[in-house]
């Protein structure tokens, strides 16, 4: 990975490219997962859209995993120039409490990485420890890199990350996983009952805080990041309702590039009760 940091972009992506498609042939359990949940969310699909949209899916997610090389081991200037920060920046200047709603696009760690080195705040984010240890140890000094940032891990708790957004630092939040039915409540996301955490209304009212989404997008230059304008009315005081309108709005965000979502995940791991598994 370290290697591919000085090469050329184009170079980088074919290479991307090709590891997608290895993966999808290769990986036929994931590869199951993936068409599994597009056929859920995307029901008026033929098969194959589904089976286009999921190739596609494997060689964005292996071109933005090659992309790390770049991103924690390029020069800074070759960083900044290939991270294209847009839309209303303004919402993020200051110092009032943020929680930055990141969904789980490709381009994640490119969105952290563009507001840490171009943005002069103390930024915030909730880590999970990886299993292989070089793996967790090369993923947290690449998260580090830019700016002045903390990575919490969940074993931290809830009072130590809302006390550092209450005082001014934005937390960048992935909340659109299925973390287990102990931490989520069941909400629709494109229709189907799905095991959702409410974190992001519980930290903002929690934090006092705004909530303003972030959505990272691949391109053949790099990625943009595109800050878009703070929810309005939101955390309300019904913790259903936040997150049902944090699905829906993340919905909006994956009809514009539905090849760049985590479908890799087992978003509808955990059903309602009586409801079979869509895995099997």
């Amino acid at each position: 990975m370290r290697s591919l940091a000085p090469w050329p972009l184009a170079w980088v992506r074919a290479v991307g490219t090709l590891l997608g498609w290895v993966l999808y042939l290769v990986v036929v359990p994931r590869r199951q997962v993936v068409r599994t949940n597009l056929r859920l969310c995307f029901p008026h699909w033929s098969e194959g859209e589904v089976r286009q949209c999921a190739r596609r899916v494997f060689v964005h997610f292996s071109q933005a995993w090659l992309d790390r090389g770049w991103l924690w081991h390029g020069t800074p200037a070759l960083v900044r120039q290939r991270l294209v920060l847009s839309g209303a920046v303004q919402e993020l200047a200051g110092q009032d409490p943020v929680v930055i709603f990141a969904p789980h696009f490709v381009g994640l760690d490119a969105g952290w990485t563009a507001l840490t080195q171009q943005l002069p705040r103390h930024f915030t984010t909730i880590y999970t420890n990886q299993a292989n240890q070089v793996m967790d140890t090369w993923i947290l000094a690449g998260r580090q890199r830019f700016g002045s940032v903390q990575l919490f891990g969940r074993v931290d708790g809830v009072k130590t990350i809302v006390a550092a957004l209450r005082a001014g630092d934005p937390l960048y939040l992935l909340p659109d996983m299925n973390f287990g039915v102990q931490e989520s409540v069941f909400v629709p996301f494109y229709g189907v009952s799905t095991a959702t955490v409410p974190s992001l209304s519980r930290f903002a009212r929690l934090g006092r805080a705004k909530v303003v989404p972030v959505v990272t997008r691949l391109t053949p230059q790099g990625y943009t990041v595109e800050v878009l304008p703070a929810w309005s009315d939101f955390p309300s005081d019904d913790l259903l309702a936040d997150t049902a309108r944090m699905n829906a709005c993340l919905q909006s965000y994956i009809d514009t590039m539905p090849e760049q979502y985590y479908w890799v995940h087992k978003r509808f791991k955990d059903r309602p009760p009586g409801e079979a598994d869509v895995y099997q």
